[in-house]
């Protein structure tokens, strides 16, 4: 099969539909230009409101031998984890603690002066920068070696739809915040196209039958099978979708000013979906750049499958000595390490199409938060836990900084993902470059 420069190029020649493109994308024996080389991808995971520090931190830098309680359920692949310590937010300015935690979290540069007013601080409004994730989607969309159908893709978990600085943790530029998309049903429609609400989900494969069948003819054994896999999942993610029926009317959480009580029982379903679909995207090569973000800064939501009933920021803002809230308070970061654990399990099992290895060995998972702890709103030991191979960082370990700038993280996944930028955000946070020890 000869080398085409585009996706698009070959379903022009060969007369096939457009909607044929999310069953192609990762197709080596078609030779696009970027199905050759070795994929690198990088997912970025926010829960809020800090951690417990005394269940969370290893004890001691070094090779991980065991981790604390928050972290257990990443115990499979503790060889295979890199825990930061020592990361600090060093960005000022406008805001409280919680609206430059997420809003500088990923752009490493000041809020813009604006009209949403925080907890007894300046009023603030969005990011002055680009994050990162958007500035390495587009470093790769610049080179056809790496382009892919989407660039990016940012998923949502019972995030409010109201547009505040608290809910938005990814800018495409200044002053341009990007919501994620919350509904999983809205995701596979993005993904899958050809979706006009859920009774239509049935008919994605249907329309394309013959399609499916010609292009059989023209890729490899190896290929069809990938394709065959691409295909069986997609038409699973139909009967599970179809088997749910339609999301209760309240799954959303209403258009609440930050701090109210957030109420979502049918968060752990939808993690799971969207989780599956960061999978799929992978593995069809829609995009090599994700973000998943779990409710906002100042989240609250009630984990009663927990059995807490009580919002998870207002548990945060609880004394360390009040045992019985610090208790809660690890379960409930214990659970997120469970949602991570998840998508690493997925990655791990799926193989790398047209690669070796899985989706693991190419992909990094960072698992971050806006905070170091929710009751003193600290920024100066922020959580950053890397799991995977994507990167070729040094895994198994615990590093400790002592206080470094997160810039200098930010120019580490850049450099990572082969954009070697010398400075992000705040120039001045980054002098040192990128932070050594992590290959």
């Amino acid at each position: 099969m000869s080398r085409f420069a585009s996706r698009r190029e070959f379903l022009k020649r060969f007369g096939f539909s457009a909607a044929m493109l999310p069953f192609i994308s990762n197709l080596p024996s078609l030779g696009f230009e970027n199905s050759t080389g070795r994929k690198k991808r990088l997912v970025i995971i926010f829960s809020p409101n800090g951690v417990v520090k005394k269940n969370f931190w290893p004890d001691e830098a070094g090779n991980l031998q065991h981790f604390k309680e928050i972290l257990t359920p990443l115990d499979a692949y503790r060889d295979r984890t890199l825990v930061l310590n020592g990361i600090s937010d060093k960005v000022g300015g406008d805001g409280d603690n919680h609206m430059r935690g997420i809003g500088c979290l990923l752009t490493g540069i000041e809020l813009f002066p604006g009209n949403f007013q925080g907890g007894g601080a300046t009023p603030a409004s969005w990011s002055r920068g680009i994050s990162i994730d958007q500035e390495i989607k587009n470093f790769l969309q610049s080179q056809p070696k790496t382009q892919t159908r989407f660039g990016s893709l940012e998923y949502g978990v019972v995030v409010p739809e109201t547009a505040v600085v608290w809910n938005r943790m990814v800018y495409a530029g200044p002053n341009q915040p990007i919501a994620p998309i919350d509904s999983p049903y809205q995701m596979f429609q993005k993904l899958y196209g050809n979706v006009q609400d859920q009774e239509s989900l049935s008919g994605v494969l249907d329309l394309h039958v013959e399609d499916l069948k010609r292009m059989e003819a023209l890729i490899s054994r190896e290929d069809r099978q990938l394709l065959q896999q691409h295909a069986e999942f997609v038409r699973q993610m139909e009967r599970e979708l179809q088997a749910s029926g339609p999301l209760p009317a309240g799954h959303l959480i209403p258009e609440l000013e930050p701090g109210w009580v957030i109420h979502n029982d049918n968060l752990p379903q939808l993690t799971q979906m969207q989780i599956d679909l960061m999978v799929s995207s992978f593995a069809a090569d829609f995009a090599r750049v994700s973000t998943l973000q779990f409710t906002q800064s100042v989240g609250q939501a009630r984990m009663s499958w927990l059995g807490i009933h009580e919002g998870h920021h207002h548990l945060s803002h609880e004394p360390n000595s009040n045992e019985a809230a610090q208790e809660q308070l690890t379960k409930i970061c214990r659970w997120y390490c469970e949602q991570v654990a998840y998508l690493v399990k997925k990655l791990a099992e799926t193989p790398e199409p047209g690669g070796e290895g899985s989706l693991l060995d190419h992909t990094t998972v960072v698992w971050t938060n806006e905070l170091a702890e929710g009751n003193t709103h600290a920024m100066d030991d922020i959580p950053f836990v890397l799991i995977g191979n994507g990167l070729d960082f040094q895994m198994g370990r615990s590093l400790q900084y002592g206080g470094v700038p997160h810039n200098r993280l930010l120019l580490s996944l850049a450099h990572g993902m082969g954009h070697e930028i010398e400075s992000f955000g705040k120039p001045e946070f980054c002098q040192d470059g990128p932070l050594t020890d992590l290959s």
